[in-house]
């Protein structure tokens, strides 16, 4: 398939116009783009709905700014800020030792570093990919379930896993669009190309789209 990503980017940026961004970019914008703002709900967010990330997250911030005031907090006072997230008992465990390590390993300073960032208990490509986009500014491919089934779905390639997703559409994207196409993708995945029976009556980018694996359509 020969995918015009512009065409592609452009046209889900117009349908994506008005419409609420998904919860870690609204509290990265709310928050400055802060590193720990963005670490601690991406891991909040991780198999828990926008709407709760974005409430707990607030929540948790206004308790625990920094690790340093995380600390302050035991693992009982966590949990209670964060639930209900999914697996928030294993969320707060992995956080607080996360501070920890963030504050006697890099002086209180979310590391902007790939590698440091998966060394974190809890943390994966996605959450690092996130802070790396969002609070430093760097180029990365953020693949979540949505970004990783729509890419497959609609062609672009294939693929087991998204960290395979991710390496591939490092290779087959332009590098001004990385940023970009998480955000797009988890909007349209949770609201148009859903993981049964999407609406393809609704879809955008039809033409793009060779609807592997799509066995019932809206």
């Amino acid at each position: 398939m020969n995918i015009q990503w512009d065409t592609v980017v452009r046209t889900l940026e117009n349908w994506q116009a008005g419409l609420d961004a998904p919860s870690v970019t609204t509290i990265a914008s709310r928050y400055r783009h802060d590193g720990w703002a963005v670490l601690t709900s991406t891991i909040i967010s991780l198999r828990t709905k926008d709407d709760i990330t974005l409430v707990r997250s607030a929540a948790l911030l206004a308790r625990a700014p920094s690790p340093h005031a995380l600390l302050e907090l035991n693992a009982s006072e966590l949990e209670k800020l964060i639930y209900p997230a999914g697996f928030y008992k294993t969320k707060a465990k992995n956080m607080l030792q996360i501070a920890k390590i963030i504050l006697e390993k890099y002086g209180g300073a979310v590391p902007s570093d790939m590698d440091a960032l998966l060394a974190l208990p809890g943390v994966g490509r996605k959450t690092a990919n996130l802070v790396l986009i969002e609070a430093y500014d760097k180029d990365g491919i953020c693949v979540d379930t949505h970004v990783h089934r729509i890419s497959n779905r609609c062609g672009w390639l294939t693929s087991k896993t998204p960290e395979e997703t991710e390496m591939l559409l490092r290779k087959i994207l332009p590098l001004q669009f990385w940023k970009r196409i998480n955000p797009l993708l988890v909007l349209y995945g949770q609201q148009v190309c859903r993981p049964q029976s999407p609406f393809c009556s609704r879809c955008v980018i039809t033409s793009f789209c060779t609807r592997i694996g799509v066995e019932r359509t809206r």
